[in-house]
């Protein structure tokens, strides 16, 4: 059965998949990285950020790890790899839901109060469902080699487990089903909500000739909050489309072009909220722009001098002998002058 159905995967695909693993590998670092390096920017959403930027990292590894490995068989490390995947794949849907339902409680209900006290949940449930889940999925023997069905190279559930689909749902479709109608609800909610505190707040501005500052951070907030259920749709939907088409028993499936787009993504999920997060957001773009500046100044103060000399050292030398020229001309021209 394994054989029938197995998934071929090329070669080309999993390079192209390995180098979204990676790209996402890096956004995960840099998003974590920053939040640890700049103290002052530490707030409630953005420690929810690193959370799943920690799922996601997870995910890039051990998604990069099948890929790499290319498991046939239901090995020791084909399980750890599925396992890990699985673990992180799920925890991934519950922080994204989680960040939108505290945006949601802090802008729309305008509690605070209310907002913060939801992070000790949102950790019971975005870790302790996906860990009870897959502990499960794991002593049940359902984790293992899936023959590419509805992966990428990396191990899921077993293609020989008789209740595989009831498992799929378990260890991650059904959470992705519930994200793609939670998300864009909630954010239209947010988006709906400002816009009319806004136009509340224009009956009482003057109309100003030129456009504030502030208006240029809040369309590029308004831009995020209409991007972010999009680009999570556009990701996982391929992923979706294969389980369907499984459901069907369609040989569709196993289209080369429809496994590259589940495969990409799959694995993008750090990257794209890197650019969205990092790379979009003013403050974080200006302090990494400053510290990138200042170290290819240190750089270039220190690179050798084509003489084997730092520069700096060349150009005091230059200084010094530029003086003793000097001054060995105005000596002989007092002496001329004598």
């Amino acid at each position: 059965m394994a054989n029938e159905s197995q998934t071929e995967l090329y070669l080309s695909e999993r390079v192209v998949v390995l180098g979204t693993c990676a790209l996402s590998f890096l956004g995960s670092s840099l998003i974590i990285l920053t939040h640890i390096i700049w103290t002052d920017l530490r707030t409630t959403p953005r420690r929810l950020l690193v959370f799943l930027s920690v799922t996601d990292w997870l995910s890039a590894v051990s998604y990069a790890v099948g890929v790499w490995s290319v498991f046939r068989t239901d090995s020791t490390e084909c399980v750890a790899q599925g396992a890990i995947s699985t673990f992180s794949n799920t925890s991934s849907f519950f922080w994204t839901v989680s960040i939108a339902v505290y945006l949601y409680v802090f802008i729309v209900r305008s509690s605070q109060r209310v907002a913060d006290s939801l992070v000790v949940f949102f950790h019971l449930v975005s870790w302790g469902v996906p860990l009870v889940i897959t502990v499960t999925a794991v002593c049940l023997n359902k984790i293992g080699y899936d023959a590419s069905e509805v992966s990428v190279g990396w191990c899921w559930v077993r293609i020989e487990a008789p209740d595989r689909v009831l498992w799929m749902l378990l260890t991650g479709k059904i959470w992705e089903f519930l994200a793609y109608l939670t998300l864009p609800v909630l954010y239209i909610l947010i988006k709906s909500h400002i816009h009319k505190a806004h136009a509340a707040l224009s009956e009482y501005r003057p109309i100003l000739a030129t456009r504030p500052p502030s208006q240029s951070f809040s369309s590029m907030a308004d831009v995020k909050l209409t991007l972010i259920p999009i680009i999570f749709i556009v990701l996982r939907i391929w992923s979706t489309v294969r389980f369907i088409l499984l459901l069907a028993n369609s040989p569709v499936r196993q289209n080369p072009v429809l496994v590259t787009l589940h495969g990409i993504g799959n694995t993008s999920q750090g990257a794209a909220n890197c650019i969205m997060f990092v790379f979009f957001t003013q403050p974080i773009r200006s302090r990494l722009c400053t510290a990138l500046c200042c170290c290819c100044s240190n750089c270039r103060a220190e690179a050798p001098h084509p003489d084997g000399a730092p520069q700096r050292h060349q150009a005091r030398r230059d200084s010094r002998g530029e003086g003793e020229e000097e001054e060995e001309n105005g000596t002989s021209g007092v002496q001329r002058e004598r």
